[in-house]
């Protein structure tokens, strides 16, 4: 947990993608520590549920790997059990390392959030400079492309984060956070962050206001979208007004509809099994790599049975989220998986790597937390 939240700021500066690999060799390092509550295991059974269909519908699917150890299913069969395990590991180390590795975070993202700022302010050039220092040179536009990408890392963790700060210095190190996630985002023209911490910071005060029912209405309204999105987009086909909704919007969110749509059509010719685990890399052009909205492409690779099952873990782990008083590892949490869920929607395919891998990354620190939380509660 120590060295995960000592490096945790570097990838999601530096790169990314590292995220698969630092939450993947944790679970690896902590596999004793794997244990099951009743609590856990509806969702469980709905992500190993998933799993079992998902390598099903590869007998199907058009999409074929080369080599097929590079397969999507391989890397999620080796990725759940171990993400699993480094969340276990959360819930059973030791108490003074829970409390190091969460000063750790908060110190590591609120210097990150400092950084992104002053990146925000030279077009990138401190990434630039350690670029060409360690690599070799890189165009501005990259250098600020990959930047950007760094702001979803922050715009997804900074509610969790902040929390390891010091009491009166919370809202602070929260504010710094927020501000390297939204500020960068808006200077490099990303979207989706600027929209994330809007998002995160909406839903983690309907949390702290309602407790116990904002939670459950989330709850509800994730599971009724991954099982109505198609038909969302259908209703939108069936008005025409596709074409003259594309033609308003900005490129990228032109071609996201564009993706969207597509998406719908060819779910509605395969709706119960779907076309198979990664068939969206075969649909360009009217898709490319993947529908980039969660809910869209589980409808269109894994079908009806797919979307049932997302629709029931998603469901689940948000109405655990409820409590009868305030709480603020909850409230964070919320905030959180509500950005996940919104980058979900609008930005990454379900099955990449770092992207699981940064979703088990939100459990560790909402485990860390409220273990840190109840031994607090517990001295006074």
């Amino acid at each position: 947990m120590v060295g995960l939240a000592f490096l945790a700021p570097f990838g999601a500066w530096l790169g990314p993608l590292v995220f698969a690999v630092l939450v993947t060799i944790v679970g690896l390092l902590a596999l004793p520590a794997v244990r099951m509550t009743d609590e856990d295991r509806p969702a469980l059974i709905a992500l190993f549920a998933a799993l079992i269909w998902a390598a099903v519908s590869t007998t199907w699917s058009p999409y074929h790997p080369k080599p097929a150890q590079e397969g999507t299913i391989v890397k999620l069969a080796a990725m759940l059990p171990l993400c699993w395990s480094a969340i276990c590991a959360a819930r059973r180390a030791d108490l003074r390392l829970v409390r190091l590795a969460l000063a750790m975070f908060a110190w590591g993202f609120a210097a990150l959030g400092v950084i992104l700022l002053a990146e925000a302010a030279t077009h990138a050039a401190i990434y630039r400079a350690i670029h060409e220092a360690l690599y070799q040179p890189i165009r501005p536009d990259l250098a600020a492309k990959n930047i950007a990408e760094s702001t979803f890392v922050m715009a997804l963790l900074w509610p969790l984060a902040a929390l390891g700060a010091p009491a009166k210095l919370r809202p602070w190190f929260a504010l710094v956070m927020a501000a390297g996630a939204g500020v960068t985002a808006f200077r490099l023209l990303s979207d989706a962050p600027v929209l994330a911490v809007f998002v995160s910071t909406l839903t983690g005060l309907a949390v702290w206001r309602w407790p116990k029912g904002a939670p459950r209405t989330l709850a509800i309204s994730m599971a009724v979208f991954f099982l109505a999105a198609p038909v969302l987009m259908w209703g939108v086909q069936a008005s025409g007004d596709i074409a003259e909704l594309r033609a308003r919007l900005p490129d990228s969110w032109s071609q996201r509809v564009g993706y969207w749509s597509h998406a719908a059509g060819w779910i509605a010719d395969k709706p119960l099994q779907g076309w198979g685990l990664d068939a969206s890399r075969m649909f360009a052009p009217g898709i490319q790599l993947h529908p980039h909205d969660d809910a869209l492409q589980i409808w269109l690779e894994l079908g009806a049975i797919g979307a049932i099952t997302a629709a029931v873990f998603w469901g689940l782990t948000l109405v655990r989220l409820s409590r009868p008083q305030r709480d603020l590892t909850t409230t964070a949490t919320a905030a959180s998986l509500a950005a996940y869920l919104l980058f979900g929607g609008i930005n990454f395919g379900v099955w990449q790597e770092w992207w699981l891998g940064l979703g088990a990354l939100v459990a560790i620190l909402s485990t860390l937390n409220a273990r840190a939380a109840a031994a607090a509660q517990l001295s006074t």
